[in-house]
């Protein structure tokens, strides 16, 4: 080895002799705590509450981090002296008494995120009104028997079934935006709300509107409530479904042909867009051409696309639709020619939310297709018709036997039923069961 070479390897030995001497003394200065263990983060997700967790009582798992907390030992100004002692010096046993410890400098506990239904979708807070009293004053009323069944704590008479101009506010549209679909305005811009909403009055906030008309001295508002199920051909039910105050009817409702089994009047048509012009589609060879149209008849739409309140708007101002995949020159006809806005009712999206998070919250809510899953229009139609209704019949909705009828009542050869992802036809089934266990409904079944 040259001595150059020598030369330049004992500078570097000192260098770093320096180097390693510079940082000890840094560490002393600014007192670095070394932590001998690692400490696991435990962060909460996104719009859940932070959870609390007992920590260990071991000695050795109780000595935790805390930044604000000065290393055992370690002076601090002048903590741990005697007055008039050295630094550096010893002092003497009887003269020691215990160092005070610096508390951890109190911080502002963090803003606490309210939270959310789990999972946060869910959303079960809704706007409560009391409209309903107003509608009978009947003693045996379902809203009065309720609370002594096992859907008393699930029930909330005061949740609005429909919407008028008296919801629509900025306030309620950032609320209710978060929610798509059925369940919320989620996808409807506010203008298109303000547009359809500002023609309903008042009437169209009740569902019977015309009971003090009609009433005929009655204080108990009775409902027949007819799905389209195969349960009905040959049932002969038609003259006591029409004896009853209300008809309510949903989708592909053929009635010609079939009023023996089905009964002939409709009080109330619930639908939605997309549902209604499926059901021409595909039920035209067996006779659906459109909803019903009577002068009793009332159009309940279930707004799953602001096409339905664009639709709504429409149809009750006899103007065309001016954009959405029914856009036309012409008004709509599918309500017949003297339909009013006082014609035409809407679903209110936290009603249908809380159908769905009380009634039937199906596990469907926990796989792939929660975002597309909702109740059937025919389970929505019925449970609106337990909140509003004082006695309930139901006809051709699904009972365990299904398989031994076609999927409906006019079906012109035996056709199975079918099950899709986006509704969950058998809890339906199951909370229809437990409703007329119950006793809050009565449900046609085949002996």
């Amino acid at each position: 080895m040259t001595v150059g070479g020598l030369r330049r390897r004992l500078l570097l030995s000192f260098l770093g002799v320096c180097g390693l001497f510079f940082l000890y003394i840094l560490c002393v200065s600014l007192q670095v705590r070394v932590p001998w263990r690692m400490v696991e983060a435990r962060l909460p997700l996104p719009g859940y509450a932070r959870e609390s967790r007992p920590q260990p009582s071991s000695s050795s798992d109780s000595q935790s981090l805390a930044w604000d907390t000065p290393h055992p030992g370690a002076p601090e100004g002048q903590e741990g002296q005697t007055p008039g002692a050295r630094r550096g010096a010893p002092t003497p046993p009887s003269k020691l008494r215990p160092r005070p410890t610096r508390a951890p400098t109190p911080r502002p506990p963090p803003p606490t995120p309210e939270r959310p239904t789990e999972p946060p979708y869910i959303g079960d807070r809704y706007a409560r009104e009391e409209f309903w009293r107003a509608q009978s004053n009947c003693s045996s009323g379902i809203r009065r028997r309720v609370a002594g069944t096992d859907f008393g704590a699930r029930f909330l008479a005061d949740v609005p079934v429909l919407q008028w101009r008296g919801h629509i506010s900025a306030a309620e549209y950032e609320r209710l935006r978060r929610y798509p679909g059925v369940h919320g305005w989620g996808g409807v811009d506010f203008d298109t709300l303000v547009s359809c909403l500002s023609i309903l009055n008042a009437s169209s906030r009740v569902m019977f509107d015309d009971w003090d008309r009609r009433s005929n001295g009655s204080t108990c508002v009775s409902c027949a409530v007819v799905g389209n199920g195969g349960i009905l051909n040959g049932s002969g039910k038609g003259q006591e479904i029409d004896q009853h105050d209300y008809v309510f009817r949903v989708n592909g409702a053929v009635i010609e042909g079939f009023e023996e089994d089905v009964g002939s009047r409709t009080s109330f048509y619930t639908f939605s867009t997309n549902t209604m012009r499926n059901s021409m589609r595909s039920y035209a060879s067996a006779g659906y051409h459109g909803p019903p149209v009577s002068e009793e008849t009332r159009y309940i739409f279930l707004p799953d696309h602001d096409r339905d309140y664009i639709l709504l708007r429409a149809a009750a101002t006899h103007t065309p639709i001016e954009k959405g995949p029914e856009r036309s020159k012409d008004p709509p006809r599918y309500f017949g020619e003297h339909a009013t806005a006082d014609t035409f009712k809407i679903y209110h999206p936290d009603s249908v939310r809380y159908l769905r998070n009380r009634f039937l919250r199906s596990s469907i809510l926990r796989g792939r297709y929660r975002n597309i899953y909702r109740p059937s229009t025919g389970a929505v139609m019925l449970l609106a018709a337990l909140h509003t209704c004082d006695q309930v019949s139901a006809y051709g909705f699904m009972t365990p036997d299904y398989k031994n009828y076609s999927d409906h009542y006019y079906d012109k050869k035996y056709r199975r039923v079918g099950f899709f992802a986006n509704h969950d036809l058998r809890m339906e089934m199951s909370l229809w069961q437990q409703l007329h266990r119950a006793g809050l409904i009565r449900l046609y079944m085949r002996e």
